[in-house]
């Protein structure tokens, strides 16, 4: 079973580096670990993460693909469905599709990345933040009661962590 595993890690890895989803990169964070990969995301064009490099690493379980990946957002990110708690908790994404219960081991990690870049969009667009399952309810209370004041945030940490990154 491990050997499964592995080999479907290999090949969603091989196909994420070579033509990964719009916006994104992937690489190992350590060359002798296929279960820890860093990730790069862009914010999107027309959001208050506009021009943001924000860095996140995605750690897959032994068991995968039938036990879900941990993704962590390394850069911080004021977003209400991202903990800004102190480590080792901060980055934590509340995502229902990572969760055990929700999780379908024939889920792609493409998908999952897209997913989560769709989280960073506006109201316009196939996914936004899910104020509805928030992990920071102070910010997802803002983002329902006070856009303009939460993407005025939203800009400021996107310039103050996550600009003039590499």
């Amino acid at each position: 079973m491990a050997g499964a595993g592995q080999k479907r890690i290999t090949k969603e890895l091989g196909e994420l580096t070579t033509s990964p989803p719009a916006g994104v990169g992937v690489e190992l964070k350590d060359d002798n670990n296929l279960h820890c990969w860093k990730v790069t995301m862009d914010g999107p064009s027309g959001t208050p993460y506009t021009g943001g490099k924000f860095d996140l690493e995605l750690t897959l379980p032994p068991n995968y693909p039938f036990k879900p990946p941990t993704v962590t957002f390394k850069t911080k990110l004021y977003h209400p469905n991202v903990s800004n708690d102190t480590p080792p908790n901060s980055g934590l994404m509340c995502l229902g599709m990572l969760r055990d219960s929700e999780w379908k081991p024939s889920t792609k990690m493409s998908a999952v990345l897209e997913y989560i870049r769709h989280l960073l969009r506006d109201a316009n667009a196939v996914a936004e933040p899910d104020p509805d399952d928030a992990v920071e309810a102070k910010i997802a209370d803002q983002y329902k009661q006070d856009r303009a004041g939460y993407d005025k945030e939203a800009r400021e940490w996107t310039k103050r962590y996550a600009l003039g990154k590499k």
